[in-house]
């Protein structure tokens, strides 16, 4: 018995909220094989059911598909909820295509990862650990379009809930120049310091900022990037 209980803690709880049984069904078969590693609950129907039944899933992880019964993007409602309930629980929408408004709602409602329908449902299991180790599941196409979506959020400056600047001048011109793209070495000669200074500057602002990855903090920015300071724009 305390051999099962502590298999048990090593579970991932997954939610799988679809719009109907056969395809929540069909989800939760991709993990028939992995039933040591995951514990998986399904909710259907509409988002006004699912909403009203998500308190009794204890869960840590839930894949959000996002049209549900009561029609298309009904699922961000279900995302939405989860985000102003403040639950434990890491969201992954579920999209049938990578549209920019899709990729951006949801990582602007808090899904910490984005899985496509015509992706092999092998790469499930794999997206859903990536998540709830606690990183960022999300293609090439996905921060390209977050990428897009940054433009019209600068300049940005970072503060904590007390009004204080929670980066410098420079690891702000840091974080602007990994937001377009560039990579260690490009932003040491645009800042005319050396590579090993670009380490530090990122180690300093993802402690700061509470994030561990470039993705990460593009998603940082991507939330929290229209909190500038209007009196002092330069």
């Amino acid at each position: 018995m305390p051999g099962s209980l502590r298999r048990s803690k090593d579970h991932i709880r997954v939610l799988i909220v679809t719009a109907d049984n056969m395809t929540g069904e069909l989800l939760k078969g991709a993990f028939a094989r992995r039933r040591n590693a995951f514990i998986v609950e399904t909710l259907t129907g509409s988002s006004q059911k699912v909403i009203g039944e998500l308190s009794a899933h204890k869960t840590q992880v839930a894949l959000i598909s996002d049209d549900l019964e009561d029609g298309p993007r009904s699922g961000f409602k279900v995302l939405q909820k989860l985000r102003d309930s403040r639950q434990p629980t890491a969201p992954i929408m579920f999209l049938h295509g990578s549209k920019p408004e899709y990729v951006i709602g949801a990582f602007r409602e808090g899904a910490r990862g984005i899985f496509y329908r015509n992706h092999s449902l092998k790469a499930l299991a794999k997206c859903i650990r990536t998540v709830h180790n606690g990183q960022i599941w999300a293609s090439n196409d996905d921060i390209e379009h977050l990428l897009g979506a940054l433009d019209h959020v600068k300049p940005f400056q970072f503060k904590s809930p007390e009004g204080t600047l929670l980066l410098t001048r420079r690891e702000e011109d840091v974080v602007r120049l990994v937001v377009d793209g560039m990579k260690n070495r490009e932003i040491a000669q645009k800042l005319n310091v050396t590579e090993h200074s670009i380490r530090n500057y990122l180690y300093r602002i993802f402690e700061k900022l509470g994030v561990s990855t470039r993705v990460e903090l593009i998603l940082y920015v991507f939330s929290h990037g229209n909190q500038h300071d209007d009196a002092n724009p330069g």
